[in-house]
């Protein structure tokens, strides 16, 4: 298992998309990037709300979510359109925005790659490693960028460490929080654990090991 945080890490290394939500990344597609998200619920609605306040940078064309009840109560609240497929919405964005449960992220997310549609995947980026290492390949086939939501390296208090962090010998980390039900579709582990797990490893520059 310690393979697929690894994977997950070097993503954003391996299609140089230090931010894919940088507008420089993408001058060559368009003025406005076209964004699609997939999902909506408690994550897919926070990942609307943002995108619509960057609307400068981006054109929300709309979401798609399994749910018909959920799709219409979000679309009325929000103010967006709800597409009645997954791929009538790929088919007319630039950057699907995957906010599923995890155990869809493969599914969703492959269907882009194939499209040669870019990529953003909430974390993780699978349920398996092998879904890993096949987005990955499916990224580099088409010449997409992907890039993976480890939020946590962008946390203001971790940024303004990184300053003084130097090969460090020893860490621990400590992550409390109550039960959700809403993340119980994978472990603890891809859930919560592998936060902290990429914060290791974008101060560690090597390789897990068993």
């Amino acid at each position: 298992m310690n393979e697929l945080f690894y994977v997950s890490h070097k993503i954003p290394d391996l299609f140089s998309t230090e931010g894919m939500l940088k507008t420089n990344n993408f001058v060559k597609i368009s003025n406005m990037l076209k964004v699609g998200v997939l999902g909506a619920g408690h994550l897919g609605k926070i990942h609307l709300r943002q995108i619509l306040e960057l609307i400068d940078i981006y054109e929300l064309v709309g979401f798609y979510d399994p749910d018909p009840i959920t799709s219409e109560k979000v679309s009325q609240e929000l103010g967006v359109r709800n597409f009645k497929t997954m791929e009538e919405l790929i088919e007319k964005v630039e950057v699907v925005d995957v906010v599923t449960p995890t155990v869809n992220h493969y599914e969703c997310a492959s269907k882009a790659l194939r499209m040669s549609r870019h990529v953003f995947i909430e974390k993780p980026l699978a349920n398996t490693l092998q879904e890993s290492k096949d987005l990955i390949r499916l990224a580099k086939e088409a010449d997409m960028k992907v890039q993976i939501g480890h939020v946590e390296r962008f946390n203001p208090a971790f940024k303004a460490a990184i300053p003084y962090l130097y090969q460090p010998m020893f860490i621990e980390t400590h992550r409390l929080a109550q039960f959700n039900p809403r993340g119980t579709d994978v472990s603890v582990v891809l859930d919560l654990m592998i936060h902290d797990i990429d914060i290791v490893l974008s101060v560690v520059r090597s390789s897990v090991k068993r």
